[in-house]
């Protein structure tokens, strides 16, 4: 499944001294053998001209109706119960938020009152291992930029007998499109080398040990999901249903909208298999058929259900997983568009959902994809539209067949959290009577303020305008 890049093989030696620089540069870093093994099937594919590329010939839509509704697996909850002992939770914690103006782990941004990220959901695992034994069910896979920060939180809040456990992502050496070798690493430093995307788990799972000391304890099955995503938890009538039916690899996906239209989506194989395509993996012709949500309906959420056993098994017959390549076009300095033209190789986990016989889908409900990308989506999470239980769990306090309000602050002012959490420092206003919520200018929130219906709040001057304590709105507000 893959279409040809405007890239002209390279020559026999020039192959041979590419791999030996990448293998060297890797070994420098003292990256495992098996890994570096794996980079270097990766950059084959690059000399090939294989773009990892995925065309509408090469997949059939898959059908919302073909797969197993989330809702209906309830019968499967009593017995999940009884094996929540035997149950992980892995969270990708590998990102920085840079998007949002950070340069520590995102998952230390405040996402409930005074409780960051990774507070919740250290409470969420604290609560699983009181309710059922064992030691602490939470891992995190960190990069090299979060470890740190991570490490640290987690020694403020836990009891060393209790720290959830933590594995580092990999890390690949970035590829230069011109001659398909190293950027010079000494010259660039970090910025030669790029995170390889969350397919990395299986690879990090297996070389760093992490696998096989978990199947020694009893640990079965392992949720992974991303650190920002606080709708993803431990749900027994999933583990219940996989244990049930043996399953080996199962993927949460969720109906498709217009917002969702860019995510990565859920298709079939002609041979009937399934695969997921991301956006990267579209060729440009091809666009609008991606982002058909009629055509393709189901979007992954990035909840991913393994079987460990499962994992160990396949990785023991065939080496580790070699996902379907991702080829992300990039400068070496990210901030500089002029810098050097790069390949960032990089892989999808999802991906795995087609080296699993066996491997299935169910549809979700959204409360369980409340992913924080920007600073619009932090403010609905500290909004009255969520609660936080005793559990840690969030819940939803709207109806779930009600949408939750739409958000679009000023980017301008509101684009950074720091910005955010200036312009409301009593938090967000009461929303849960709110359908959209528009701001375009520099204004400040007092506190109690609440939103009604759908408000469109204006300041078109340069200073800031102040909203008073107590201000209940609706429709336009021009200030």
């Amino acid at each position: 499944m893959e279409s040809s890049a405007p890239m002209s093989p390279r020559p026999e030696h020039a192959t041979h001294s590419a791999r030996e620089s990448f293998s060297r540069l890797m070994r420098e870093e003292r990256l495992p053998g098996e890994l570096i093994d794996l980079f270097l099937g990766y950059h084959g594919e690059i000399e090939a001209s294989h773009t990892g590329l995925i065309g509408e010939n090469d997949i059939l839509p898959a059908k919302v109706e073909d797969f197993t509704h989330l809702d209906s697996l309830t019968r499967y909850a009593p017995e999940g119960r009884k094996l929540m002992h035997r149950a992980v939770c892995i969270r990708l914690n590998g990102g920085l938020g840079t998007s949002m103006g950070m340069t520590h782990a995102k998952s230390l941004l405040p996402a409930r009152h005074d409780r960051s990220f990774l507070d919740i959901i250290h409470g969420q695992a604290e609560h699983q291992r009181k309710a059922h034994g064992g030691a602490s069910p939470l891992l995190f896979m960190n990069s090299y930029a979060t470890h740190a920060d991570t490490l640290r939180a987690l020694e403020s809040m836990a009891a060393p007998e209790h720290m959830p456990r933590c594995f580092l992502q990999h890390r690949f050496p970035k590829v230069d499109r011109a001659t398909l070798l190293p950027v010079r690493s000494h010259e660039a430093g970090d910025m030669a080398w790029n995170p390889p995307g969350h397919g990395d788990i299986y690879a990090a799972l297996v070389l760093s040990g992490m696998l096989d000391a978990l199947l020694s304890e009893g640990r079965r099955w392992a949720l992974v999901a991303n650190a920002d995503n606080l709708g993803a938890s431990l749900d027994p009538a999933i583990l219940g249903y996989m244990a049930a039916h043996r399953i080996p690899f199962l993927m949460e996906c969720a109906r498709r909208t217009p917002a969702d239209s860019k995510g990565g989506h859920l298709a079939r194989t002609p041979e009937g298999g399934l695969v997921l395509r991301e956006v990267a993996q579209c060729p440009a012709d091809d666009m609008a058929h991606f982002q058909d949500i009629h055509r393709y309906g189901l979007f992954n959420t990035n909840n991913i259900w393994l079987d460990l056993a499962a994992l160990r098994d396949r990785v023991e017959r065939y080496g580790l997983l070699r996902l379907p390549l991702i080829l992300n076009p990039k400068t070496l300095d990210p901030r500089d568009p002029e810098s050097t033209p790069v390949w960032q190789v990089e892989t999808a986990m999802g991906a795995a959902i087609a080296l699993f016989p066996g491997a299935t889908a169910i549809v979700t409900p959204r409360r369980r994809f409340l992913p924080v990308k920007r600073c619009n989506d932090l403010l609905l999470l500290w909004s009255d539209c969520f609660s936080l239980g005793e559990d840690f769990h969030l819940n939803r306090r709207v109806a779930h067949d009600s949408p939750l309000p739409r958000i679009d602050l000023d980017p301008k002012h509101y684009g950074t959290w720091d910005r955010l959490m200036q312009r409301f420092p009593h938090g967000a206003p009461a929303m849960r009577s709110c359908t959209a919520m528009q701001v375009r200018g520099d204004v400040r929130f007092g506190d109690d303020v609440a939103l009604d219906g759908e408000v469109r709040i204006r300041n078109s001057a340069k200073a800031q305008a102040v909203i008073p304590d107590g201000t209940r709105l609706s429709g336009e507000v021009h200030l």
